[in-house]
Order: C-alpha cells, then sequence, then structure tokens
C-alpha cells in the first residue's frame, strides 16, 4: 500500500497471554504491520487479571490502551471515541467483557471512509453459536463489517460466513513471529519425553484427557510435562497419572525452552476447530519455530502447514500418541524438528501474513 493506516484494534489483551491464547497470533500480526508502515493502537480490558500477569511491557510497534472493564462502560466508550478517526477498525471475537457493544459499536463509530473488521479467533466456537440460536444479534451485523478475517477454518469456516451475509471472509492464519520464537539450549527444568501447554477449556478437556493423559498412563517409563492455567484445583492435580508433572501457565518469556527442551511436543486442538479443520493453533508455530518434533491430533488441512511424517507426527488417538512417542528416537525427532523450522519459516511467518492482509486493505481501500 502507497499510505500506513491508523488501525484500532479491540482485542483481548497483547500484552499479557494469560487465560489469552490469542496473545502470541496479536502480537505477531500487529509488529508485522507496524513493519509494513501502519500504525496500530491495541485497546484491551483490565480484565482477568492480565494487566497482573503481563508477558510483556507496553512495546515500541504498537500503543496500548487499557480500559476498566468494570465501570459501567464509560472506559470501552471513550476508547470507541478515541477509535472513531482510524482508518481501519477491527473487533476481534472473544474480548471478553463488553463484547456485543463493541461488535455494534465499530460499526457506529466507522466513518464512511474507513473500514471496519471483524477478527474471529475462534470461528468454530463463534458460528456454532449463532447457528445455534437464530435471535443472536450478531447475525445482523456481520454485513456490516467490510471483512470477516478469521485465525483459521478454511473453506468451511468461509462458506459458513458467506451464508451469514459476510462480504469478504478471508482465513489469515497462525504463524511465527522468528524474533520471539526460536531455538535455545534445553532447560532441565522443562526435561520430559512430552510436553503440552493448553489452557484448562471445556471444549478441550475431554481431548487432552484422551491424547495426553491416556497417552501417560500407556508410556508409565516416560516422563511428561503440563502448562496451562486450571489444571491444579485446590492445589491437587486430581486424577492425573503419576507421571504428569503440572507447572501451570507458563509465561511467554519461557516458551522457547520449554519447546526446546522435551523429546516431542504435543498439540492437541479444540474440538470444533478439530471438527471444522484447517485451524492450526499458535503452539504450533511456537514449537516449529523452536525446532520441535511435534505431535499433534489429526485435523483436515495439516499439509497445508506442514507435511505428515516428515515435518510433523499425527495421531487420531493416545494410543496413537503413545505409538508415536514409544518409536521416537532423538535423532529423528530432530530431523522432524529441523524440517519443520525450515517449511515454516519459508512459508509461514507474520511477515507472509502481514503482506495478505497488506494486499487486501490495498485492494478496498484502491
Amino acid at each position: 500500500m502507497r499510505k500506513g493506516l491508523s488501525i484500532a484494534f479491540f482485542g483481548s489483551s497483547l500484552v499479557s497471554a494469560y487465560w489469552n491464547g490469542a496473545a502470541t497470533y496479536y502480537r505477531g500480526i500487529v509488529r508485522a504491520l507496524h513493519g509494513l508502515g501502519h500504525t496500530v493502537t491495541f485497546y484491551e480490558p483490565d480484565a482477568y487479571g492480565r494487566q497482573r500477569h503481563r508477558d510483556i511491557p507496553d512495546p515500541p510497534w504498537a500503543r496500548v490502551v487499557v480500559y476498566p472493564a468494570d465501570d459501567g462502560g464509560d472506559g470501552v466508550a471513550r476508547a470507541l471515541d478515541h477509535a472513531r478517526s482510524a482508518d481501519l477498525i477491527i473487533k476481534a471475537s472473544g474480548v471478553g467483557v463488553y463484547d456485543e457493544m463493541l461488535a455494534a459499536a465499530v460499526l457506529d463509530i466507522k466513518r464512511p471512509e474507513a473500514l471496519a473488521a471483524f477478527w474471529d479467533v475462534d470461528a468454530p466456537a463463534t458460528l456454532d453459536r449463532v447457528h445455534h440460536d437464530p435471535e443472536d444479534e450478531f447475525r445482523s451485523l456481520v454485513p456490516g463489517y467490510d471483512f470477516v478475517f478469521t485465525y483459521g477454518g478454511g473453506d468451511p469456516v468461509v462458506t459458513a460466513y458467506k451464508a451469514l451475509g459476510a462480504r469478504e471472509c478471508i482465513p489469515i492464519y497462525n504463524a511465527l513471529d522468528p524474533s520471539t520464537h526460536y531455538p535455545v539450549s534445553p532447560d532441565p527444568k522443562f526435561a520430559c519425553d512430552l510436553g503440552f501447554i493448553g489452557n484448562r477449556m471445556p471444549d478441550r478437556e475431554s481431548r487432552v484427557r484422551e491424547f495426553f493423559f491416556r497417552t501417560a498412563k500407556e508410556l508409565p517409563q516416560h516422563s511428561f510435562l503440563l502448562g496451562g492455567n486450571g489444571w491444579v484445583v485446590d492445589g491437587q492435580e486430581g486424577s492425573m497419572p503419576g507421571n504428569v508433572t503440572c507447572i501451570g501457565h507458563v509465561y511467554t518469556r519461557d516458551h522457547n525452552r520449554f519447546n526446546s527442551t522435551p523429546r516431542a511436543v504435543l498439540n492437541i486442538n479444540r474440538e470444533s476447530m478439530a471438527r471444522y479443520g484447517f485451524s492450526p493453533p499458535t503452539r504450533i508455530f511456537e514449537a516449529a519455530g523452536a525446532g520441535a518434533c511435534i505431535i499433534t491430533d489429526y485435523w483436515d488441512g495439516i499439509g497445508m502447514f506442514l507435511e505428515p511424517g516428515s515435518e510433523v507426527l499425527t495421531a487420531r488417538s493416545g494410543a496413537e500418541v503413545a505409538e508415536r512417542l514409544r518409536a521416537l528416537t532423538p535423532e529423528r525427532a530432530a530431523s522432524i524438528g529441523g524440517a519443520a523450522f525450515k517449511r515454516i519459516l519459508s512459508e509461514h511467518t507474520y511477515m507472509h501474513r502481514a503482506k495478505q492482509l497488506d494486499a487486501l486493505l490495498g485492494t478496498m481501500k484502491g
């Protein structure tokens, strides 16, 4: 584009990954947009303890505006008023507070010559919700947005959004920011045969029990490391196998050491994302960026990002995860991790995604 845009971005949090799996995605996209000459102001609520668990200070590549989550809406109203001068106003899904208000208000404050986008970081969940509730107010808002961007989902998500009246629906997939995720020396603190990071969520728990806990039970002589919020309740690890160690929230600053240390790193998609397919989560790219050997639950579209067998290992059950891990030598793990690292760097960085987005916005503005 000939001239950088001023972009107002309403999301969950740019500075904290605490109960906020989209943080790495936001950071990669926003940093890359800044690198292309755009100016981004990121508006986020002071909610869920995120400001007390920051991973990063306010970055030089974005302005961060934090508004209160419990003042009756005065703070978010001020943020919206401040954002109305932007060339592009983005409302992300899952902000956590004032979501319904923001979804409508972004369309109300947009100037005629500006653009508005809904950025869905959990399109399967949004679409399931809307399809189960014909009275959902979001239905009537979809046609008002110039763009619907999604975290993933491929053709099934695009088709579903077009059926709701979306003018344009474009997946902007997760990717790697090589300046923040890269190979480092192993850390004994994270030593194990299989590591997994994921917050405990209803849409994920049964799959974690199948792909992670069942694997641990089948391989009692192997060691397993579990990171993420919600797995330990009142100081108790519950019914987990004895060879699983819970380490709680893993801050972004520790992700490279976590991913560079275990024999393999497990990815488990949430049920809805696995069902739609074409939805690689942030963890895939973080781990590949650190040169990790990834074992992932199978989902349609994985080959668009990593080649099964040579760049990633796939499994359809906990028994298959156990089979993959049992046969995984250090040499093969290193080979798979190295191949994934090369593929991601060549095709799937956030600069690749930002250039895709830049071209789309240039077409609309041009």
